[in-house]
């Protein structure tokens, strides 16, 4: 069952070069549990915030059914709180982000482990019914009014639960958030003006990522993936938009850090050394798929066609 939703706020980051030319601009992320707003799209969520944008990260669920994936967490203290050490860990990632956020309210669905997969449990965010999903994200999004705003594609980023529903549920409250007629209780109706899937997570990136640990000589934690990863051109080819990032990339590994109990510091996410991710693929990939106003791809900029305060970026 959905909580009345509470913002909760951060800071603003520190900037790297003094220019704000996103001032008065609203970007708006919806993610399915605590971490996901770390490990995908975060460090072009610190070049906006850095040059003035507000950034506000819906987060579904409270990751209560996650599994402690850093060997060095697992802890009986921990695994006792573990709902309240999620949200701490959400806390940090947020002041380090210099976002704004809130919990959409809605519990943890779990990885359903086996063959065949045992049944979601009872009350979780993949099982509650669409139309409160949609009408409490519905009501965030009118609240906040984003300019542009981001999810995953319909495959979830990867088939857990709750990154489908956080899919269908942000791709409806994008459609009905600017229709006076859905949800009359829930806000002035406001239309981000852009939709955007994920896509960092792509093969083509893997591979050149891959190929410059092998030039280096240095072993590649994407070996073993991409011999089973089957590739997609025609979904890699999906990408429209590319945001440069690599001088936020130290942000974005601060923000995963401060998950403790998901990101283990000794494993994948940090084997490949930052200052060959920077030269190999400075930026983060995502796909145009609504847009309000006239827009031309490829691009490099979320915000691309709108207009800032100070003219159209």
């Amino acid at each position: 069952m959905s909580q009345h939703p509470q913002p909760s706020s951060a800071p603003p980051a520190s900037h790297h070069d003094g220019s704000r030319p996103y001032e008065g601009l609203r970007l708006m992320h919806v993610h399915a549990h605590p971490d996901d707003e770390s490990s995908k799209g975060a460090a072009s969520t610190a070049r906006y915030v850095d040059q003035g944008a507000q950034v506000h990260v819906v987060t579904c669920t409270g990751g209560e059914r996650g599994s402690i994936l850093n060997p060095k967490m697992e802890r009986p203290d921990i695994l006792a709180n573990i709902t309240e050490v999620r949200r701490q860990e959400m806390e940090r990632a947020r002041d380090i982000l210099g976002i704004t956020q809130h919990w959409l309210g809605f519990v943890d669905s779990g990885w359903p482990d086996g063959d065949p997969k045992p049944p979601l449990p009872e009350g979780c965010f993949a099982l509650a019914p669409m139309e409160e999903s949609v009408e409490a994200l519905v009501r965030i999004i009118r609240q906040v009014r984003p300019h542009v705003l981001t999810t995953y594609d319909e495959r979830g980023g990867y088939p857990h639960p709750d990154h489908v529903r956080c899919h269908e549920v942000s791709v409806a409250a994008f459609e009905a958030a600017g229709d006076a007629g859905r949800f009359p209780d829930a806000g002035e109706p406001w239309q981000p003006l852009k939709l955007y899937y994920h896509h960092s997570f792509n093969r083509p990136r893997m591979e050149a990522l891959h190929a410059a640990m092998q030039a280096h000589g240095l072993e590649s934690p994407w070996e073993e993936r991409l011999k089973t990863w089957k590739p997609e051109p025609e979904w890699d080819a999906r990408i429209t938009t590319k945001v440069e990032c690599g001088a936020y990339f130290g942000v974005r590994d601060q923000a995963l850090l401060a998950h403790a109990t998901q990101i283990d510091p000794d494993g994948h996410w940090f084997a490949i050394p930052r200052e060959l991710q920077v030269e190999v693929w400075p930026t983060e990939d995502y796909e145009l798929v609504v847009s309000h106003i006239a827009s031309t791809t490829p691009e490099d900029d979320l915000f691309a066609g709108i207009e800032a305060p100070g003219g159209t970026l």
